[in-house]
């Protein structure tokens, strides 16, 4: 920033009054998502930094909503109206090490609590690729990791608290709200501010992972459960050439007795480095491989906190189809691949288990998750995602 912006900038931020949007501040700088291809409706963005101020502002406004950290890319997050950050409101309010719960506010990230869990000796059931994601966010749309027997993110939430749309506090629980809850947890932002989120907790562990090369797309004919099963998270990434998966990451839990991987997978062989979902990438920017042990925030995700996740500038989207028909979905992309692949990063192929929230994607059913990292180009990119 120029020394004259900077003492624009400063001057502005002091003589603020509580309720200005950010973004005057930065009048220059348009509003946009984590990747910069989406650019939102209204530059009125106002922090809340606690409960009363949140509810202020959606007294004072008719139509506002909240604003995460804007790791989307279409329209649904986006107002015409205005904006609530609680990026502000990142504290732990209270860790039950009795009843393996933690109580934190809705701005915190997976990789600001993470460490303080690890800490204190607990950890989460899953994390997501990116460590950089806020807690609310991530749960209230069912954001996931991987892992047969792992349900998405949410499903680790015992209990939420949401400011409605007259400012009252409204709380929800598992234990004493049933369906409401069940109906609440997957919310997309619809019924309100959450302003804080409770969330089971475990024993801390650690986690190693392997990375192979090249599984032979033949082989997940006849092997899928098995490849998808072979450790507590796996993931899948392919550009669809070639008839093979490009990359098979496996994540375990260290134990003891643990054995050396083995140097073939299926056909796959065991790679030598530490690698980019997006071979020509550096592996710079992702967590450690080659079965160094490590605490599990820093082997669940894909990429480092402190780093520029996957590419950066791209866009993405992601299909869901049950488990069951996870084979033919695979095959039907295949068959597509040579007018997906000049539009294309990388794919990636998640598993996650069943729940029970009513507008997750994988209500009631075990799921594949098909995720496409493309290039910023939407005009040939939006023929492909109908």
């Amino acid at each position: 920033m120029k020394k004259r912006t900077f003492l624009k900038v400063s001057s502005t931020l002091m003589a603020a009054p509580l309720f200005s949007p950010l973004s005057e501040w930065f009048a220059a700088e348009r509003l946009k998502n984590w990747a910069g291809n989406y650019e939102y409706s209204t530059d009125k963005l106002y922090k809340a930094s606690s409960i009363k101020d949140t509810q202020e502002l959606i007294k004072k406004y008719d139509k506002v909503k909240v604003l995460g950290t804007r790791h989307c890319f279409n329209g649904i997050a986006d107002s015409k109206h205005n904006f609530i950050s609680l990026r502000e409101m990142d504290d732990v309010i209270t860790l039950d090490p009795k009843a393996r719960k933690v109580t934190v506010q809705a701005g915190i990230s997976y990789g600001q609590l993470a460490p303080y869990l690890d800490k204190k000796g607990f950890a989460l059931h899953n994390l997501a690729s990116l460590p950089h994601i806020s807690i609310a966010g991530a749960c209230t749309t069912a954001t996931h990791g991987s892992g047969v027997k792992n349900g998405n993110l949410s499903t680790a939430v015992a209990a939420l608290e949401i400011i409605a749309a007259n400012g009252e506090i409204r709380t929800l629980s598992r234990e004493k709200d049933g369906e409401t809850f069940r109906g609440a947890v997957v919310g997309l932002g619809a019924l309100g501010a959450i302003t804080k989120v409770t969330l089971d907790v475990q024993p801390t562990y650690q986690m190693r992972q392997y990375v192979y090369e090249n599984l032979p797309l033949d082989q997940l004919k006849d092997h899928f459960e098995a490849i998808a099963s072979s450790g507590y998270s796996v993931s899948l990434f392919t550009d669809w050439q070639k008839k093979r998966i490009n990359e098979v990451w496996i994540k375990s839990l260290v134990e003891k007795g643990d054995a050396k991987a083995k140097p073939e997978f299926y056909g796959a062989k065991l790679a030598t480095k530490n690698l980019h979902p997006i071979a020509e990438l550096s592996a710079v920017n992702c967590t450690e491989q080659m079965g160094v042990a490590g605490p599990w925030y820093e082997r669940l995700p894909h990429f480092r906190m402190g780093f520029t996740p996957s590419s950066g500038k791209e866009l993405q989207s992601e299909y869901f189809v049950p488990r069951r028909n996870a084979v033919e979905a695979i095959l039907a992309i295949e068959r597509l691949r040579d007018h997906i692949s000049p539009h294309l990063f990388i794919s990636e192929l998640r598993t996650i288990d069943a729940d029970n929230f009513w507008m997750s994607p994988c209500y009631k059913q075990p799921s594949l998750a098909i995720h496409f990292t493309w290039k910023q180009d939407w005009p040939a990119v939006k023929k492909y995602c109908p």
